[in-house]
């Protein structure tokens, strides 16, 4: 099996994906690596591990010649090997999707399940936090839309005349963020130069916290005065309406 896994290595499949394809756990998967003479595995293991090399036996093992071509032919049959049995795992939550949103779905799961599975550091650990604070924000920051959108096409995944959001919007926002990338990538620009930058930026970041603090507060204060002028004590599904009603009142006084 020693061949084998050189051939592994150099084809660049982990363990966690080629275990994922075989429909088994790790552990599993290492006990079979351990085995001499892969006929000794489940049948239907083995055949689908020959599938996968596009061989018929094992000793065919030192017939393979790992080019680019083979390496792409053996990637798509492990991504599709994958994602049939990873969909199998996560479909049951999908029932409310349509196809592709199901698809979608499960795609970003079983990535994102992949990535931590595999990578256990404090960065991509940290990078997933970011990503959720990203998906949580999006529909209140339309700007976020278009940096997914600009690095999916520096990236070469979409077309850069692609539009699908505020064309103008969009082309002028990527256009400052192609400058800006192109800035720092060339090293046009050193710390030192950008530390008054940075301050205002954070300064920005705290001045919009105590916005929201002060905003939260005055609303607090509002929703007390209108119970009281109700004679509540809380707010509850049978007095909600008139509460926000009378919080909404409230407001509009201080306005005129």
């Amino acid at each position: 099996m020693k061949q084998l896994n050189i051939i592994l290595t150099e084809l660049g499949i982990s363990k966690v994906r080629l275990a994922k394809y075989l429909g088994v756990s790790r552990q599993m998967l290492y006990n079979y690596l351990g085995i001499e003479n892969i006929n000794d595995w489940p049948k239907e293991k083995s055949a689908k591990l020959l599938s996968l090399l596009n061989i018929q036996n094992i000793e065919d093992l030192n017939k393979i010649k790992i080019t680019g071509e083979y390496i792409i032919e053996v990637e798509n049959r492990l991504n599709e090997g994958v994602k049939d049995f990873s969909n199998k795992e996560v479909i049951a939550d999908l029932k409310g999707f349509n196809k592709k949103e199901q698809e979608i779905l499960s795609d970003i799961i079983n990535l994102l399940k992949e990535k931590l599975s595999s990578d256990k550091s404090k960065d991509t650990y940290n990078t997933y936090i970011y990503l959720y604070h990203f998906l949580q924000s999006m529909e209140t920051n339309e700007e976020l839309k278009y940096i997914l959108a600009f690095m999916s096409k520096s990236l070469g995944f979409s077309d850069p005349m692609e539009f699908h959001f505020n064309k103008d919007k969009q082309f002028i926002f990527e256009s400052i963020m192609f400058s800006a990338l192109t800035l720092y990538n060339n090293g046009g620009s050193s710390k030192t130069k950008l530390e008054k930058s940075h301050e205002r930026f954070v300064q920005n970041i705290e001045q919009k916290k105590e916005e929201k603090l002060s905003r939260t507060q005055e609303l607090n204060t509002v929703k007390i005065q209108a119970l009281k002028e109700l004679g509540y004590t809380e707010i509850n599904e049978d007095n909600a309406k008139e509460v926000f009603e009378k919080i909404a009142e409230i407001q509009s006084r201080k306005v005129s």
